[in-house]
């Protein structure tokens, strides 16, 4: 059974997309890509540095919030848009991936998964019912089904009860959401491993179920790019042209630019602030290290022509001395600077879709990259 649509396919290039997804909180551009918000917080950046780089819609992670300060606090406070301040729209995934990677003491049961908290190390149970509701409490425009997701590789037995197991619980999800109020979203997610015929599978039953939209999960897991991108060549073409899809946790530019290639139209990755924390930096060049020695001297911008600020404002030989000094301030401004990077990124591709020049643009950014970095001084 379908559900309303509220996406709308603007212009294709090739399997590469454009289009637009209306929500509660505004209007969100594809291809996108969401910054993760993880706490309820960007790490390094202020919201508003945020959307003046360019981002329509952020991610929340429901693991974490529904364990600190708890959604029934954050839906007291009036949800986590007005709690946080963003305002705009938010994706929350189900928790199920935090829960898999963060918790040594786990039971998977076809009921729920049984944790302990890695907080306080409390007893905590996350069914598919437990998971939308949360996600309807902190009041997210998109919320995603539970899952299960295995690292790869993994063996074939394995993988095929996850996926099963995770179609039942989309069941579940889609059963729990039902009384959403009109225009919220909820998205299944495919599994599948690295195995065509599990994720064809799965992608058929999913869309028999019904979903507003539609995720590529269980990828970006310790498997090389080829694996990843032959997946989604495989899984992409089983989805429906009219609903967006979205591949989970995904990745560096290059992993973006390819997925969009092959038919993807939303992403979300820690890197661009999780790099930012740790001295590299995002660029037209590729991705450069500021605790590089060429850059002490150095009184170059990042990059001259980026229409972001900071990567202008500020000397090669400032951002290195903050980074190799532990400033926090030197955290701050790479964080921003590689949000703002991946924004300019997804908006080259949706002006490049929209006018058919999508494999120009992807040639000539590709060159970008692969030249590097200006010669040092």
């Amino acid at each position: 059974m379908n559900l309303p649509n509220h996406f709308e396919l603007l212009a294709t290039d090739g399997a590469a997309r454009t289009g637009r997804l209306a929500t509660p909180h505004g209007l969100v551009r594809t291809p996108a890509f969401m910054p993760v918000g993880t706490a309820g917080a960007m790490k390094g950046m202020h919201w508003r540095e945020v959307r003046d780089a360019g981002a329509d819609i952020v991610l929340g992670n429901t693991y974490h919030l529904m364990l600190r300060p708890g959604a029934e606090r954050i839906a007291g406070l009036g949800g986590l848009q007005r709690f946080t301040g963003w305002g705009g729209p938010m994706l929350t995934d189900s928790g199920g991936f935090q829960v898999m990677s963060l918790s040594e003491l786990r039971k998977v049961t076809e009921k729920a998964v049984t944790f302990r908290s890695h907080i306080d190390g409390a007893k905590v149970e996350l069914s598919p019912e437990r998971s939308i509701e949360v996600q309807r409490l902190l009041g997210s425009d998109i919320a995603m089904q539970m899952d299960e997701c295995v690292r790869l590789p993994a063996d074939r037995a394995d993988i095929e009860r996850a996926m099963q197991l995770s179609l039942r619980w989309a069941e579940r999800s889609k059963r729990a959401f039902e009384s959403a109020p009109s225009g919220y979203m909820l998205f299944g997610i495919v599994q599948g491993g690295d195995l065509p015929d599990l994720r064809h599978a799965s992608a058929r039953s999913l869309t028999d179920i019904g979903f507003h939209g539609y995720a590529i999960g269980g990828l970006a897991v310790g498997e090389p790019q080829a694996v990843m991108l032959s997946m989604i060549e495989e899984t992409a073409p089983a989805l429906p042209v009219d609903r967006p899809r979205y591949l989970m946790g995904v990745g560096t530019p290059e992993d973006i630019l390819e997925a969009v290639a092959r038919g993807v139209d939303m992403f979300d990755c820690v890197m661009p602030t999780r790099n930012g924390r740790h001295g590299m930096a995002f660029t037209r060049f590729g991705q450069i290290n500021l605790r590089n020695a060429r850059h002490i001297d150095d009184p170059r911008p990042l990059d001259e022509e980026s229409p972001w600020p900071a990567a202008r404002d500020y000397s090669r030989a400032y951002l290195h001395h903050l980074v190799r000094a532990g400033e926090t301030l030197g955290a701050m401004l790479l964080s921003e600077i590689n949000v703002a990077y991946y924004q300019e990124l997804m908006q080259g591709i949706r002006a490049a879709v929209a006018n058919g020049t999508f494999e120009d643009f992807r040639t000539k950014t590709r060159a970008g990259w692969a030249r590097g970095d200006i010669a040092p001084r």
